[in-house]
């Protein structure tokens, strides 16, 4: 079993390629615990969700074999996400804004291999992070993008490094942040030096940290040795999820392989493409379509991220 714990929400998402006809179900621990489900693995999501999409979710989560525990909530979360670009830049602003989940009962996790911290915007506090590290001696692993987010009166979206976030990072086995998170972190520009960004996480306390650069690929850092890990190139759709997808394929990689960091890197890139080629929860993904992928990238030889420091 791997539990996700973060807020679903439903999101209205336009691109230069789709506009889907009103909002549709995302969210970073609910891409990742989807992801998952399609590649056969048993998963949990833990989020609030409000009466206005409660039975729709419920019945997605359903039909696509996820279990899940919902925390009440006045609404459901969700934004309004328009990319602008093919980079992944995007306005974000707040569409509605979901319950924090607030204490979690051990037992939704007690029968779990990992543990995914996804948070959307705030909901799950350092403390419940504290309390399940504290209890928990499993995989724990940290997408820390709604850790660092708060919404301004305008409900446009914005990010900061806020007091006591290196001491929750430091928790978790491993942390992987994107290029702007990174940076928001770190100070670092990670299109310029993601290695200096890793270190610096790395000095807080988690075993792992990955950063992931979009179209760039991505390293991952165990505190001895980078791996530079390659995208696998395809027609990007929609980039929202990517991030999420590549953490539920890292996680499912590294359970499988015993820690192999490469193998499960590689997993976690062709994961994030199949994601970003479609838009919406509603698209085919297995471990075997996924496999094909992962065998075409790991032929490549002398792979080297092109940022600012290898040029």
């Amino acid at each position: 079993m791997i539990t996700a714990i973060g807020n679903p929400v439903y999101d209205y998402i336009k691109t230069k390629k789709v506009e889907p006809d009103g909002r549709v179900l995302s969210g970073c621990s609910t891409n990742a615990a989807l992801a998952l489900s399609k590649m056969g693995a048993d998963v949990r999501l833990v989020g609030a969700i409000g009466d206005d999409y409660a039975e729709h979710f419920k019945s997605a989560l359903s039909t696509l074999g996820v279990e899940y525990r919902i925390v009440p909530s006045d609404e459901t979360g969700g934004f309004s996400l328009i990319y602008y670009d093919d980079f992944g830049n995007r306005t974000l602003d707040l569409l509605g804004r979901a319950a924090d989940i607030g204490e979690i009962d051990p037992s939704w996790y007690a029968d779990s291999d990992a543990v995914l911290i996804g948070p959307i915007l705030g909901e799950v506090s350092f403390e419940t992070v504290r309390k399940i590290r504290q209890s928990f001696d499993g995989l724990f692993f940290c997408d820390p993008q709604g850790l660092i987010r708060g919404a301004d009166e305008n409900g446009r979206i914005y990010h900061e490094k806020c007091e006591g976030i290196e001491e929750t990072l430091g928790g978790f086995d491993i942390v992987k942040p994107n290029e702007l998170e990174g940076q928001i972190l770190t100070g670092i520009d990670c299109r310029q030096d993601p290695y200096e960004a890793a270190r610096v996480i790395k000095s807080w306390g988690p075993k792992i940290v990955i950063v992931t650069l979009a179209e760039l690929g991505s390293i991952v850092y165990d505190g001895a040795n980078f791996i530079d890990i390659p995208p696998y190139g395809i027609d990007l759709i929609d980039s929202t999820g990517a991030g999420d997808t590549y953490m539920a394929g890292f996680t499912f990689e590294y359970l499988k392989t015993g820690g192999d960091l490469r193998r499960a890197g590689y997993y976690a890139s062709c994961t994030s493409s199949v994601m970003i080629e479609n838009t919406g929860p509603d698209f085919s993904m297995t471990e075997d379509m996924i496999r094909e992928r992962q065998q075409a990238l790991l032929a490549q030889r002398d792979f080297r991220l092109d940022v600012g420091v290898n040029r």
